[in-house]
């Protein structure tokens, strides 16, 4: 339930909440999230893109005082006056991801891989080619041998005959929570993070370090990678209206869609009540 009065910190996540379907983010939610930090509430941008995209993250959310990336892997600290300082770097040992992929194609057939293995900016994700994948100038087709030569950031893992929410539930079946971390966040493909990470512990980084309390926290999502950060918050969980079912049935307020600055919106009416 929302609380009184106003949050401490507000997190949002990017994609499919705050950027709207044109990979945009409106003037209008730019000043909003710039009202909101002058009015002394930190702003976070809570995102599942990794390290190599950080200058298009940091441009999709100029107000954030903290990113918590890779689903919360990476979490940087931006107001440090001499500059960004990480403050979680967070890897899954290639010789885990093997034997978890291996598992998995044993339960469910072969397995489409991508693994994001570099922070280098604008590295690629190495794998299998599919033609789902949205972002096809940032890919490179790798062999599987390859995408296990180093420990990596995450990996995305799809098949061809199980929906994305299925194969994610056969996945939780067969993977214990203390071997890696499961998701999805809509871009039809499974996501495997370090044990431990998710956004919420990515947010519990950027608690401690303001010394917010979660009950003070309100968030924004749509997808069920955004599930533990609402779990995690407690001033009040929003749902824009296009978000994920589950998102949506854990969330205390449904906004409007991301395409119709649901984020903004809210907040805007937030600072003015």
């Amino acid at each position: 339930m929302t609380r009184p009065g106003l949050p401490k910190l507000i997190a949002t996540d990017l994609d499919g909440t705050l950027v709207r379907s044109d990979e945009t983010v409106s003037a209008y939610t730019h000043g909003v999230l710039d009202r909101v930090r002058a009015a002394g509430i930190p702003v976070v941008g809570a995102t599942g893109r990794g390290p190599r995209l950080t200058e298009l993250t940091r441009n999709d959310i100029r107000a954030a005082d903290f990113l918590v990336m890779a689903g919360g892997g990476r979490v940087v600290d931006q107001s440090d006056p001499s500059g960004p300082l990480v403050l979680r770097d967070e890897r899954l040992p290639a010789e885990v991801l093997a034997r978890l992929l291996a598992d998995l194609e044993a339960a469910v057939g072969p397995l489409t891989v991508m693994v994001e293995a570099s922070d280098e900016h604008d590295a690629p994700l190495w794998g299998d080619y599919h033609e789902s994948w949205p972002y096809q100038d940032r890919f490179e087709a790798r062999t599987r041998a390859e995408c296990l030569s180093c420990d990596v950031i995450k990996a995305f893992a799809r098949t061809a005959d199980h929906h994305v929410d299925k194969l994610l539930a056969v996945a939780r079946r067969i993977v214990p929570p203390q071997v890696a971390t499961l998701t999805q966040a809509g871009l039809g493909f499974i996501e495997i993070c370090p044990p431990g990470v998710d956004k919420a512990s990515g947010l519990t980084v950027v608690a401690q370090t303001l010394g917010v309390d979660p009950a003070d926290v309100l968030v924004f999502g749509d997808m069920p990678n955004d599930l533990p950060m609402f779990e995690w918050a407690g001033w009040a969980r929003v749902a824009v209206a296009n978000a994920h079912p589950d998102v949506r049935a854990a969330a205390d307020e449904v906004t409007l869609r991301n395409d119709d600055d649901g984020v903004a919106v809210y907040l805007d009416r937030l600072l003015s009540r």
